[in-house]
């Protein structure tokens, strides 16, 4: 079964959180039946793959095993070369799921949600490397968190902190007629975006599109509807995705982050990293740029920190092109972001010198005109169409 892909999932969904409900609504703890609710979920989704049953159970025995021994090392040791291993192993798998089918090779955890898992697991070691993490962790909640059916399939990537406080948190009839509300909220929100207008702009545009325009529009004209129908289609469809996960978990007592925040009204390219897919963009931000920002800052090799800045820029968005796949348009589609970065960077600078550029409604429109077609492009390009 596909998660949140037809209307019987939401049904079944609707009957197993029925006690949940009644639980919050009663100031009641639900952890314990969600733990048992994950599971049938997950055994619903993966369960008509025993491949993908397989995979997944080795995968997180892996992971949990991973997690909890380097929590147990680092309550005695630091030693840097044993984090690195830990942090290697627990991407290896991902990096298979990437790399073997390339190479024409099995492999076995190709899976649904492996990415998000393996973001989960890394985030993991690495707070418990800088000591955020310390206390122990139990394994059934910490399979829990990397296993939380509402966003295992597509994100939002949840922070172990947060998450482990609203487990723990029993909210009062008020917060939870609040949290429930604004879940149900959030799922109508997703059946609007995936059910309605993604679905409309695909089967009555995007079909057609670059090529069958049936002589209404030249081959030009045809691609230039096509990157913006793609770019509309793209969000929607993500967007509606992730409501669903967001009041899936608020219904659960979990407030799992929002993932979209108006992307396309953004003034500037930093603005869009802001408000698109965000847990992922500040999962990259945090783990990624700046500690490899701090890491060459502290090592010296490079005294210009703008120059290590843009490297980290580069960095982080090859390695967030790659995590799409390795074709070609999915690593062109990072450095072009990168580029805009570092270009919107330069402007900033140059600007805020000459002040050339100033701060009213009409370089904000404009502002927002400008990137709304720098992301449109972007996303042509990671649609593989323009080579």
């Amino acid at each position: 079964m596909t998660p949140y892909g037809n209307i019987v999932f939401f049904i079944i969904i609707g009957i197993l959180l029925l006690p949940t409900i009644i639980l919050g609504l009663r100031e009641k703890s639900a952890k314990g039946y969600n733990i048992f609710v994950s599971i049938i979920v997950l055994a619903l989704i993966f369960g008509n793959s025993l491949n993908g049953t397989i995979s997944l159970i080795l995968f997180t025995v892996f992971q949990l095993l991973l997690i909890i021994a380097y929590q147990k090392y680092r309550l005695q040791k630091n030693s840097g070369t044993v984090f690195i291993v830990a942090v290697l192993m627990s991407i290896l798998p991902l990096v298979l799921v990437k790399v073997l089918p390339i190479l024409g090779l099995y492999h076995l955890f190709g899976f649904l949600g492996v990415s998000y898992i393996t973001f989960k697991s890394v985030q993991m070691i690495l707070e418990t490397r800088d000591g955020l993490i310390k206390d122990k962790i139990s394994a059934v909640e910490l399979a829990y968190f990397l296993l939380f059916f509402p966003t295992v399939s597509s994100g939002p990537i949840d922070r172990w902190r947060r998450f482990y406080k609203d487990m723990h948190t029993v909210p009062s009839n008020q917060e939870y007629q609040k949290l429930l509300l604004s879940g149900i909220n959030y799922i109508f929100v997703g059946f609007l975006y995936k059910f309605i207008l993604a679905y409309l702009i695909y089967n009555y545009t995007l079909i057609y599109l670059p090529n069958h325009t049936y002589n209404y529009l030249t081959p030009f004209q045809g691609q230039i509807a096509y990157m913006y129908m793609y770019s509309f289609y793209l969000f929607f469809d993500f967007a509606g995705y992730s409501a669903f996960a967001v009041g899936v978990s608020r219904i659960m007592g979990i407030q799992t982050p929002i993932n979209f925040n108006r992307p396309f009204s953004s003034r500037n390219i930093k603005d869009f990293w802001n408000r698109w897919h965000m847990s992922l963009s500040f999962w990259f931000r945090d783990y990624v740029y700046m500690r490899f920002v701090l890491w060459m800052t502290k090592k010296k090799w490079i005294k210009n920190k703008f120059t290590i800045s843009y490297i980290g820029f580069f960095l982080l968005f090859f390695l967030m092109g790659i995590w799409h796949g390795l074709e070609w348009h999915f690593v062109v589609y990072g450095l072009y972001h990168a580029l805009l970065i570092i270009s919107f960077d330069k402007f900033e600078r140059w600007n805020k010198k000459r002040k050339l550029w100033p701060k009213n409604k009409w370089t904000h429109a404009i502002g927002v005109f400008i990137t709304f077609n720098a992301v449109c492009f972007g996303f042509y390009i990671f649609s593989g169409k323009l080579f």
